[in-house]
């Protein structure tokens, strides 16, 4: 069992909380914030003075060990403040700092480590492109190796902290003598330093002002010793890299909806309507405790995943737990802001407003690292290449041994036992994905409660999922498939009709 008592920890966690929330609650820095894009910055380095991204790094190179649940409350106390700076701290701590420390090479270590606590250097991650986004395995930067170094060229997008990051680890594929790329991936870290990067187009992205978002012409020389080093492909490695990122969603979310309940909660006991405060009105009461339900699954995930997945491991083949958790966990980010936003009414809707920022800072999370209606059905593509391979086909036998559903199940009696059709469409594979996601994310709820979480908590947020569970498996099994009409110019015209 994990101790987060350390006094260590305790005391850099609390400095880390009271400088953000100076910060933070500084009118002109919020101003600033809501308005303009980019993070000033004086402002970066007055937070990056409690040397946060520490908490990434080994300690063998002078960091503070690289633990997962201190990485993860890191999350949680900086997006109780801010999201963006939340996912700012993600991006260089699981997309960058992890993939090095438990991939790279000595030379590469030593280097980058020492800058980024020296200088509190930034780093983050090109995979996209242009014209592959979600098939990142067919990415068209390319690079060849001569001599001790590798030349890497093509075109990235969407990085986050684009013309901010001092380091950059960007995917490419190999080329052969003909040109032609081959299959497998690499991994390179460049210094910014070096040049080779350069921004043709900054975004406008709708939300998440504090990052920069960008179109990136990539053409640079990279040392043989930059190169990370996969324990079997590089694809693996990609795998394993996304699913420890997306394992740490919950940080990023758990702070996030407590936030939006603790403002909730005070706004709704605050506003009368009607002659009686919002907080007495049903209606409202099921909003809030769908906020409650979301925080304390959030905070089931955080405990589960600190607990359970040790910094090193290999976690390549982890895409049922870790699919489940980003995309559900993404899903509730975004329901929660929408609720809190609905409470609110039209004062939320002001662009300098924490309900209507929330909206538009939550969204892209269901979209990047892995759109959610992909992660959904890979989810459920698992799940059926494990029953094809023990030879079951009726779904409840399935999961009343798989360890990440088994005591979900028993909250169910025989909504499960059906036979499930191998080649269902893609519409309902989505579904059921949705519906094994919010069965492990059940289960690790049932969890924390065993391990001493506010019981009442538990027993709200159990009600809430098998509300969700128990609608999705009836639209899953209803079987009515709308389909898309082509030709509908003609007679689509209501005027037509009268």
């Amino acid at each position: 069992m994990i101790s987060v008592a350390d006094n260590n920890f305790a005391s850099f966690i609390e400095n880390f909380k009271a400088r953000i929330a100076l910060i933070f609650s500084d009118q002109d820095n919020k101003a600033r914030l809501c308005l303009d894009r980019g993070l000033p910055p004086h402002m970066l380095q007055e937070i990056l003075k409690e040397r946060p991204l520490e908490v990434f790094i080994p300690e063998e190179y002078g960091g503070r060990g690289g633990k997962i649940h201190e990485a993860l409350t890191l999350l949680e106390t900086a997006s109780y403040h801010s999201l963006p700076l939340s996912l700012l701290l993600g991006i260089n701590g699981g997309l960058f700092l992890q993939p090095i420390a438990n991939y790279g090479q000595e030379e590469a270590k030593k280097s980058v480590f020492k800058q980024f606590i020296a200088e509190n250097k930034l780093g983050g991650l090109m995979i996209t492109e242009p014209d592959y986004g979600s098939d990142a395995l067919k990415m068209q930067t390319g690079f060849l190796k001569t001599d001790n170094q590798y030349r890497i060229s093509g075109t990235k997008h969407w990085a986050g902290l684009t013309g901010l990051a001092d380091f950059w680890l960007i995917t490419a594929r190999e080329k052969d003598k003909t040109g032609e790329l081959g299959r497998d991936i690499g991994f390179f870290i460049h210094n910014s330093e070096h040049g080779g990067i350069e921004v043709e187009e900054y975004y406008n992205n709708l939300g998440l002002y504090m990052i920069p978002y960008g179109l990136n012409k990539v053409d640079i020389t990279v040392p043989e010793g930059y190169r990370l080093q996969p324990e079997t492909t590089g694809i693996a490695m990609m795998l394993a890299l996304l699913h420890r990122s997306r394992l740490q969603f919950p940080g990023m979310a758990t702070g996030f909806l407590h936030r939006l309940l603790d403002e909730a909660i005070v706004h709704c006991k605050a506003r009368f309507v009607g002659g009686k405060s919002l907080f007495s009105y049903d209606q409202v009461k099921e909003r809030l405790s769908y906020l409650q339900s979301y925080f304390t699954s959030s905070s089931a995930m955080s405990g589960y995943i600190a607990a359970n997945i040790p910094a090193g491991e290999d976690i390549s083949r982890f895409e049922v737990l870790a699919n489940s958790v980003k995309s559900v966990i993404t899903d509730y980010m975004q329901e929660a802001a929408q609720s809190y936003l609905q409470l609110v009414g039209a004062k939320g809707y002001q662009l300098d407003h924490l309900a209507g920022k929330s909206v538009v800072d939550s969204r892209p999370f269901q979209i990047f690292e892995g759109s959610n209606d992909i992660l959904y059905q890979q989810v459920a593509e698992s799940v059926l290449k494990k029953m094809r391979k023990m030879q079951i086909s009726n779904l409840h036998e399935f999961l009343k041994n798989y360890p990440h559903t088994e005591k979900a199940l028993d909250y169910f009696k025989d909504v499960f036992r059906f036979m499930v059709d191998f080649k269902m469409s893609q519409r309902k594979m989505v579904q059921l994905g949705r519906v094994i996601g919010r069965l492990v994310i059940m289960n690790l709820t049932i969890e924390i409660g065993m391990r001493g979480f506010n019981a009442d908590m538990v027993k709200n947020s159990l009600k809430v999922l098998q509300n969700e569970i128990q609608t999705i498996l009836s639209s899953f099994k209803l079987g009515v498939a709308p389909e898309v009409v082509e030709d509908y110019q003609n007679d689509n015209s209501w005027l037509n009709t009268l």
